[in-house]
């Protein structure tokens, strides 16, 4: 890596993208169905040996999480909910045909990986470390059918804002022609196959001077689903709405963490089909997930129809300022979701 492993590492701190960067150690075990799991180990960060054959590579049996670990402004370092992840991933696990990681282990190697990669989390208000669990189908498989051979890989990188700019809004499209999931499918899970077929239609959008674009459902055409791997919440009045559970949607854990929050303050929150044209009207609009955590959203283009929702709205600030808060340990948490590494 170039520098002591207890040195400061390679990083302009003021300059963190949501970019790769290779850290020092990660994680990885091995397991199957007949032999569970091993117990796994932290190792020197290292490409990873497959056969071309394996399934994950051609049949995208595979799923991944997102978390990030925070120094808080005494110099602890502190992880988000992990447990919620090693859940997430379990029931991920299960609709994929994966034996399932126990969330003993799960947030053993998360916790590992942190402490191993210390140096590389950044300053408080600086950015986060991104944590990477991956579980996968390790061994060669021919026909369409699950791994015998699994990995836990579980890696981590310094990341900034994954929007530019940070609580700057951003504005975001409307796909016409495509969806992110369909009923009976994958969408409420974190699979590795959920996420190449948005490339395309994101990387349109952005060439044409926006940030994401927003997926309706695949059936009708009309009610919000997501912002491309992030969660939907607008505000009308008092009241915050986001799109419900359908099994089509991503359960996120920032979206959780949201409407918990939310409730606490005294803010009503309604889990229902948000349909775009009433999305259009409200007061208020943003996007959460573990990257972009809460994004203002500024404006939505919808064919025709553009919708200004202007500067960062109060409640957007509000809660923003109160999760990010407690993510980094600079107020009170009474919800007990940090965990000290």
């Amino acid at each position: 890596m170039g520098a002591p492993e207890d040195g400061q590492p390679p990083v302009d701190w003021d300059s963190l993208t949501f970019s790769f960067t290779e850290t020092d150690r990660m994680f990885v075990a091995n397991g199957s169905w007949d032999s569970g799991w091993s117990d796994g180990a932290i190792i020197d960060f290292q490409p990873l040996q497959l056969s071309p054959a394996a399934c994950v590579l051609n049949y995208g049996q595979g799923l991944f999480e997102g978390m990030k670990a925070r120094r808080t402004p005494d110099g602890r370092v502190t992880l988000f909910r992990p447990e919620m992840n090693a859940r997430r991933a379990a029931e991920g696990a299960r609709r994929l045909v994966m034996p399932e990681i126990p969330e003993s282990m799960f947030i053993r190697a998360v916790k590992s990986v942190t402490d191993e990669n210390r140096r590389w989390v950044p300053p408080h208000g600086k950015g986060e470390l991104y944590l990477r669990p991956i579980l996968f189908g390790s061994s060669a498989r021919l026909g369409v059918s699950p791994a015998d051979e699994y990995m836990f890989v579980v890696f981590a990188v310094p990341v900034g804002p994954y929007f530019k700019g940070g609580m700057t809004p951003i504005s975001l499209r409307v796909s016409q022609n495509h969806h992110r999931a369909a009923p009976g499918g994958s969408g409420g899970v974190k699979a590795i196959g959920n996420y190449a077929p948005g490339m395309m239609p994101s990387k349109r959008a952005k060439s044409e001077g926006y940030s994401e674009i927003i997926y309706l459902d695949a059936v009708e055409h009309r009610y919000v689903e997501e912002v491309g791997a992030a969660n939907f919440f607008c505000v009308k009045g008092e009241t915050i709405y986001t799109p419900e559970l359908t099994g089509t949607i991503l359960p996120g854990i920032t979206r959780l963490s949201i409407i918990e929050l939310a409730k606490s303050m005294g803010l009503e929150v309604i889990e229902e089909k948000v349909p775009i044209d009433f999305a259009l009207g409200c007061d208020e609009a943003f996007c959460a997930g573990t990257a972009a955590v809460i994004s203002p959203i500024g404006s939505i283009q919808h064919g025709d129809v553009e919708e200004n929702f202007g500067s960062v709205g109060k409640t957007t600030l509000a809660l923003y300022d109160r999760l990010t808060g407690i993510m980094g340990g600079a107020i009170e948490d009474p919800f007990d979701w940090t965990l000290e590494v």
